[in-house]
């Protein structure tokens, strides 16, 4: 197996996710991808229509979700200390990570809903079983550490989670959609590898399915946060990049690692959630 995309969000990541389901099928028979995970934004309801059209077309489904993490506990509801999440990508080893992941977005909303649904350390502790998880984008919890200036305490997050999880089942993950503050995140992603041995994984932070659909996600954005395509204060992506891209696209974005190319199939090979319908 190549490379595989271990992030990425549909439509069920609502108004920031522009790839729809039913179109990932084509685009990666094009690419000669086989598998691709579905990591939508605090929720699984895009799960089952994902397997079904992804197993009706020959490639590998791989159920997940990019979780939003509470800053202090899930309970914490401070708006100063507890307004900003932070993200976590999680994927199923199979049918007990199904459940455990279940069961965390799950409470996620009954317990920690606060702007978002919050999962935190003490439930990922609990319902750590058959996850493999991934450290996620600048707004993750290692990054952002990175990005603040606070090494050591990025380091202490990235030994907690491996604690969690387990050796073999976290990783750092590598992204660049040429960002500026991601070549930041990435130094001290590169740097923590070294001196921890947490492996490295690559991945594109999926919104769309083409360079050309950038716009389309760009007006979804708009929608979601109730300002014009114009306005100068808006939250935007601030490139093109976030597409499925080919494997070529993803090593010659990391020639230095491949081996974080390379674990994206290994985890994948680890990922095998079947479901049975109709009993």
């Amino acid at each position: 197996m190549s490379f595989t995309h271990l992030h990425l969000h549909t439509e069920y990541s609502l108004l920031d996710g522009a790839c729809r389901i039913a179109d990932l099928p084509q685009r990666l028979h094009e690419l000669g991808q086989k598998a691709l995970a579905i990591t939508d934004h605090g929720v699984m309801y895009g799960c089952i229509d994902f397997y079904k059209n992804l197993k009706k077309a020959g490639i590998k489904p791989i159920i997940g979700c990019e979780v939003y993490v509470a800053p202090r506990t899930r309970f914490d509801r401070n708006y100063e200390l507890d307004s900003e999440a932070r993200h976590l990508v999680l994927l199923c080893r199979d049918m007990e990570g199904y459940k455990n992941l279940s069961r965390i977005v799950s409470l996620a909303f009954t317990e920690g809903f606060y702007i978002k649904p919050r999962a935190d350390l003490e439930l990922l502790r609990r319902f750590s079983g058959g996850l493999i998880a991934l450290s996620a984008c600048v707004a993750g919890d290692i990054p952002r550490r990175i990005l603040a200036g606070d090494y050591d305490g990025a380091r202490r997050a990235a030994l907690e989670l491996r604690d969690i999880f387990g050796e073999e089942n976290f990783y750092l993950e590598l992204q660049d959609h040429g960002l500026r503050e991601q070549a930041a995140v990435n130094a001290g992603i590169l740097r923590l590898h070294e001196e921890t041995g947490i492996p490295l994984v690559a991945t594109n932070d999926v919104h769309y399915l083409r360079r050309g659909d950038s716009e389309t996600q760009d007006i979804l954005m708009c929608i979601q946060m109730n300002k014009t395509v114009d306005d100068p204060d808006r939250l935007r992506f601030g490139t093109d990049e976030f597409y499925v891209k080919s494997e070529d696209e993803m090593r010659s974005l990391f020639p230095n690692s491949p081996e974080a190319i390379d674990n994206t199939s290994l985890i994948a090979e680890r990922c095998n959630v079947d479901f049975l319908f109709g009993e």
